[in-house]
């Protein structure tokens, strides 16, 4: 397994997330590898889809609620991304290593909010499932500027509410059951590489919002 960042840094920002339940980590990835990222996406980006929301059934598409769009990665279909796929194991393997997780897999989407797009507060769970441990986003975003919107805001323990630019680069991590957050409406298109690592195989993933 190729190590793309340090134990170091991970213990400190693993120590972050349990302190807070969330972790902002800013050049997560290095700029060869955000340029492999983006430039994936932005291929992708025909291929697209409205984003619903619930899971199997109860999947809807509600553009008052979600107003983004989205493409389900595979790593069978999506291997030109082998370098993405050997982050996510590492990320697994440090979270079962060092916070005892039982985790079995994941499920990641790029996701573009157009003009307009925003998403409103919400937990990364569905009634009665609650497979979904950590939720991760990577931001692939080009010289995001204030006034742009589309800010993640996160809900704290405490009823208080921080803003998170989607700056290039940077990586959110937090718990997927505890933590309430939205997305506020973007000026601009806005790109991210969002997911979740599971307690179930990432294939039960790609019928929900």
């Amino acid at each position: 397994m190729n190590t793309y960042h340090d134990l170091e840094k991970w213990l400190a920002w693993l120590d972050e997330l349990s302190q807070q339940d969330y972790v902002i980590i800013d050049g997560f990835l290095d700029e060869d590898f955000y340029k492999k990222m983006r430039c994936s996406l932005l291929s992708k980006l025909p291929q697209f889809a409205p984003a619903g929301i619930g899971a199997l059934e109860k999947h809807a598409l509600r553009q008052e609620v979600r107003g983004d769009n989205t493409y389900w990665l595979d790593p069978a279909v999506d291997d030109e991304l082998l370098p993405f796929w050997e982050l996510v194991d590492e990320t697994i393997y440090i979270f079962k290593r060092y916070c005892y997780l039982s985790l079995a897999g994941s499920e990641f989407h790029f996701a573009q909010y157009p003009p307009g797009g925003h998403y409103d507060t919400h937990l990364d769970q569905f009634d009665g499932r609650s497979n979904r441990v950590i939720s991760m986003i990577i931001y692939l975003n080009e010289d995001w500027k204030k006034g742009d919107g589309g800010e993640l805001e996160i809900l704290q323990r405490d009823g208080s509410a921080i803003l998170v630019q989607p700056v290039k680069g940077r990586c959110v991590m937090f718990k997927s059951d505890v933590v309430p957050h939205g997305v506020l409406r973007s000026n601009a298109d806005r790109y991210s590489l969002t997911g979740w690592l599971l307690h179930l195989p990432g294939s039960l993933g790609q019928i929900l919002g």
